[in-house]
């Protein structure tokens, strides 16, 4: 997809952040183009280098990757659904980058657990006895199995999988309303060097406080349906997994964060409040979309260019720039309605208000620095003109509820 085939109101809305169904599906295409398109290239890999793996690795990818197959035949929005799943792209990525041999065989194992849990979604989950050298059988969106004997015996009766090792199976805990689940315990859930400069990890599943969690989640679902529930129903359609952190406060973590590989989790530290949840939520899934639109409609070309932002005390360079300013400006749009909103809180209007007019300003300044840098694509150039003139149209907004 070039910008070309982009609807020009669809790539218009996307640069105003503005949430439309049809701007939603365009992202799920995108993620999903993009999905397929590194499980081929795993696929490739192994096939070119399938000298340098151990019979018994070969064998089960080919075992695995023929239950996926047959999964994807069974239901093929089921199957769509696992691999969109955002931990999936996580583990596609450090297959990929992997070296060659037992470095990529301990990744190729995780297939069977994507296989096994598109399988159930599918309504045909298997049967047998399953190797597990890891001693744990993640199934993305599901759960984890632990194997302590290092192989997980299954069956299925009436659709439905049963695992004999039933007492070591932790399954996710689905968050209330919308299809997003609390991820405590998929291996591919926050890289191993961990997330932000103080290096923080996952939050361990038995440190995660499921009744706190699931009380901000649903306060911040009902808090932003009442704010804007165009935005409402667009982060239910994005966010797939919520994945907490391990406390870090104080310690230069941002209070979200988005990886690349992986849209659609939310990874931040259990927030202090609702109106905190929504904040995080609204900045972290337009990271989402921004990540799925440079990846078929590119934005910035390569350069070496550092600037300085408000929100940051690193400099940073143009891409990073533009990501920032167009999560920023997706606030500013929520402030901008909270500020003026009647069915919310008072003192959620009192924040937002002077969120926006403490915000503002730095968007602009970004704003200018991706105007003035020829590090833009064509298509960048006019996505930064949409951003600017609604970042005008909103200031109009302010001025004129004043």
């Amino acid at each position: 997809m070039t910008s070309a085939a982009v609807p020009p109101d669809v790539f218009a809305a996307l640069a105003r952040t503005c949430p439309t169904p049809e701007t939603t599906a365009a992202l799920r295409a995108a993620i999903h183009a993009r999905r397929m398109l590194l499980l081929k290239a795993l696929l490739v890999r192994v096939e070119r280098q399938r000298a340098s793996l151990s019979p018994a690795a070969y064998r089960d990818f080919e075992d695995d990757w023929a239950l996926l197959e047959r999964a994807e035949r069974a239901d093929t929005a089921a199957v769509r659904g696992v691999l969109d799943y955002p931990t999936v792209g996580a583990w596609l990525a450090e297959a990929l980058a992997a070296g060659t041999g037992a470095d990529l065989e301990a990744r190729l194992a995780h297939l069977g657990g994507v296989a096994v849990a598109a399988a159930v979604r599918a309504g045909r989950p298997p049967s047998g006895t399953r190797a597990v050298p890891s001693g744990r059988l993640a199934l993305p969106g599901l759960g984890v199995l632990g194997c302590p004997s290092g192989r997980a015996r299954v069956s299925s009766r009436d659709g439905t999988l049963r695992l004999t090792e039933r007492a070591g199976w932790s399954p996710l805990r689905k968050l209330p309303g919308g299809t997003a689940v609390l991820d405590d315990l998929d291996p591919y859930r926050v890289p191993p060097r961990g997330i932000g400069a103080a290096a923080v990890p996952a939050a361990a599943h038995v440190r995660t406080e499921q009744g706190e969690w699931t009380e901000r989640w649903r306060l911040a679902r009902a808090l932003l349906a009442a704010t804007h529930p165009g935005r409402g129903a667009e982060t239910d359609a994005l966010v797939r997994a919520v994945v907490p952190l391990a406390d870090g406060r104080g310690e230069g973590l941002p209070t979200g964060a988005t990886l690349r590989a992986a849209p659609g989790a939310v990874l931040t530290q259990l927030p202090a409040d609702a109106s905190e949840l929504v904040e995080t939520l609204v900045h972290e899934s337009h990271h989402t979309k921004l990540a799925a639109l440079d990846e078929v409609v590119p934005l910035c070309r390569p350069g070496g260019a550092l600037h300085r932002v408000a929100w940051r005390s690193d400099p940073r360079p143009v891409p990073a720039v533009l990501q920032g300013a167009y999560a920023h400006l997706a606030l500013l749009d929520l402030w901008s309605r909270a500020a003026r909103a009647v069915a919310v809180p008072a003192d959620w209007r009192r924040r937002a208000a002077e969120r926006f007019a403490g915000s503002r300003e730095e968007v602009a300044e970004a704003l200018s620095v991706l105007r003035e840098s020829d590090e833009l694509t064509c298509a960048g150039r006019g996505f930064v003109r949409e951003m600017r003139s609604h970042h005008e149209r909103l200031g109009v907004a302010d001025r004129n509820s004043t």
